[in-house]
């Protein structure tokens, strides 16, 4: 099996931010759905959810796989908005800006949360822990203008 480090490294690749966006989701969301909501592929290295949000220009309902960042208590989770390193900020980011409410599937469970954008010290304080919790996000950021969006997700 490969180790966590090695993840890491593969992950902060040019190559693996072109290829990934198109296989990962895809695969978490039929082991999702395969395992009725009890699995995703990809939380097998890091903690995922499914984010189910409306599209902000659509309002179709949207179904993204997303690794995220469990906060203490269980309450609230954080969404990092990384797109992998690629320009441009992932739609469900806008997805949330434009409709906060929305639901998650965590570990089986369906939750209804409201999302708030981080800014300021706020955003400082948790990207400092997100870098902790997964370094390879200091190289997506690097390789980008834009700032990368955090989220905070709470159970209603």
């Amino acid at each position: 099996m490969i180790g966590e480090r090695a993840v890491q490294r593969i992950s902060s690749t040019r190559g693996f931010a072109k290829v990934a966006p198109h296989v990962i989701p895809v695969l978490d969301r039929a082991v999702h759905r395969l395992t009725r909501g009890k699995i995703i592929l990809s939380a097998q290295m890091l903690p995922g959810v499914i984010l189910t949000s409306v599209g902000a220009r659509s309002g179709l309902t949207r179904r993204t796989p997303l690794a995220c960042m469990p906060e203490e208590g269980g309450r609230s989770w954080i969404l990092i908005g990384s797109n992998f390193g690629r320009d441009g900020h992932p739609a469900w980011t806008a997805n949330l800006m434009a409709r906060p409410d929305a639901r998650i599937s965590w570990k089986g469970a369906d939750i209804a949360v409201t999302a708030h954008l981080l800014e300021g010290e706020e955003r400082a304080a948790v990207w400092k822990a997100a870098l902790a919790f997964w370094p390879p996000y200091a190289t997506y950021q690097a390789r980008i203008e834009r700032e990368i969006r955090l989220f905070r997700i709470v159970r209603k």
